[in-house]
């Protein structure tokens, strides 16, 4: 009797364990009535291809890894938030600037170089990007722990790469490739000089400094632009390794940065920066005995004064690493109104590269994802494409529109117009547009038969748009490219002429 209680006991106890756990199902949510044997022609026989929850776990796991970075590899990252703790609205619209401001933040650390499973020991820059979740959408500030890079140029950056990279025969890194393209390339000796100093193996992510290497453009509330440069100063202090200290703590624990990182965070004893930023007018580039905007160069602070814009602090780890550190997303490109690109030839080229890699990384929506997605509400006509979760602006995704359902475009937001060594650039049309000539041009070229059709098809179109002040302003296009034309268009859509030249006489 004693027995078989207990055995009703465990069994009890069995079943409301189970009760209390999670059953576990499908990517589509189906409970598996089997997480244990596949499916099979009898005890012995073969595997068959009906058994839906087999293929559908050996193809995820087939596809667990995304294309690794080119670069920045191996990294680590964790969430915070930034406090401003100075008010810099006389230089930048960007909010999260202003006095007192609190934004959320991610950053991710990481070795340069390398592939995704090496040593956090090993000689390289470290990168240091910043997301922000600002009011105004995300800013990423994209850099490394040291203020310089070693090129000017991006079109030289794709070799640079290489040359760091195994050899594409033998699959080693080989100093031999190294020097022999910086042999070549002058530039690199700073970078060079500080890359093989002690700080080319900082002793943890926690005590290391960063920069935003190149410098980019504030831009107030009247357009004014001056010109800045990052910097990170760690609050735990800045401490290296040498190559002998590296040696022995690589033998004991090879991702020690990481380690360090998030221990110290799960400890509560949470890491923070200060953030500095040093300022330039254009106007006093022609004093310097630098380029400004040579990242291969750092601003003197005599010239430019640190001055303190606030302090960040990292308390939470991610909850998985896979969805919130390896596809997070960094862009230089990722700007808030308030700051904008300089003219850096090397920041110019990652405008492109940093997007470009990410649509190919991780896909083409990578922005949607929840570590990249805005704080702020996205209003976009952007759409589709392959695990979209955006919503479109129901049936008006297209702008203008003469609707009032339609998106509009703010001028307070306009890009900053800029002068530079001579070269004035602005967002405005150029001023030879000539809109009309050629359209009209290629409709006399056209047969009598050609054009019969195309004014058919056009017309077709047309008289099913409501909004006729719509159709006589296309009718007017047409009859600036060339008279016929306008003249059979508003024949077959049952307008004068006066009616064109009336809507036009409103512009």
């Amino acid at each position: 009797m004693k027995k078989n209680l207990i055995l009703s006991t465990l069994v009890l106890s069995t079943v409301s364990l189970f009760a209390q756990q999670k059953q576990i199902t499908t990517n589509t949510g189906t409970i598996v009535g089997d997480n244990q044997n596949s499916k099979t022609i009898g005890q012995n026989g073969q595997v068959l291809l009906e058994d839906i929850h087999l293929i559908e776990k050996l193809a995820s796991f087939d596809r667990e890894r995304i294309p690794e970075r080119v670069v920045h590899a191996r990294g680590t990252g964790a969430y915070g938030e930034f406090v401003s703790s100075a008010d810099f609205t006389k230089y930048t619209k960007a909010s999260l600037f202003k006095q007192g401001k609190t934004t959320p933040v991610f950053v991710r650390f990481s070795t340069v170089v390398h592939g995704n499973g090496s040593p956090e020991t090993l000689r390289d820059p470290r990168g240091f990007a910043t997301k922000f979740y600002t009011d105004q959408g995300n800013y990423d500030l994209v850099g490394n722990n040291l203020p310089i890079f070693f090129i000017r140029d991006a079109i030289k950056f794709p070799d640079m790469v290489h040359a760091f990279k195994p050899s594409p025969v033998f699959n080693k890194q080989d100093p031999n490739r190294v020097f022999d393209f910086f042999s070549n390339i002058p530039e690199g000796t700073h970078m060079l000089t500080r890359v093989y100093s002690d700080y080319g193996i900082p002793a943890s992510y926690r005590e290391m400094n960063g920069s935003g290497v190149h410098a980019y453009k504030w831009i107030n509330d009247i357009g004014e632009v001056t010109y800045v440069k990052y910097t990170w100063k760690s609050m735990q202090g800045e401490r290296n390794l040498t190559a002998e200290q590296a040696n022995l703590l690589q033998a004991k624990d090879f991702q020690h940065a990481t380690v360090d990182l998030y221990e110290n965070i799960k400890k509560g004893n949470f890491p923070s920066w200060e953030l500095y930023i040093q300022l330039l007018n254009v106007s006093d580039f022609d004093k310097l005995d630098i380029n400004p905007l040579d990242p291969t160069k750092v601003w003197s602070e005599s010239i430019s004064p640190l001055q303190l814009v606030g302090k960040m602090t990292l308390n939470k780890i991610p909850d998985n690493f896979f969805q919130e550190v390896e596809q997070s997303a960094f862009s230089p490109g990722t700007l808030v109104p308030g700051i904008e690109p300089s003219e850096d030839k090397l920041l110019q080229g990652r405008l492109f590269s940093y997007f470009d890699t990410q649509r190919y990384r991780i896909g083409t929506n990578f922005q949607q994802l929840p570590v990249n997605a805005s704080k702020n509400e996205v209003a976009t006509n952007n759409q589709n494409g392959a695990f979209s979760t955006r919503k479109t602006n129901g049936d008006i995704n297209y702008q203008p529109s003469a609707t009032q359902n339609g998106f509009v475009d703010n001028e307070d937001y306009k890009y900053s117009k800029s002068a530079f060594i001579n070269t004035t650039t602005t967002q405005q049309k150029i001023s030879k547009t000539n809109d009309f000539k050629q359209a009209g041009e290629f409709y006399r070229s056209l047969s009598e038969r050609d054009k019969v059709n195309l004014i058919k098809n056009l017309s077709g179109d047309l008289m099913s748009v409501t909004n006729k002040d719509v159709v006589r302003k296309m009718v007017g296009y047409f009859y600036m490219a060339d008279s016929d034309y306008g003249k059979r268009l508003a024949k077959a859509l049952n307008l004068s002429r006066e009616e064109v030249e009336k809507m036009f006489m409103k512009q």
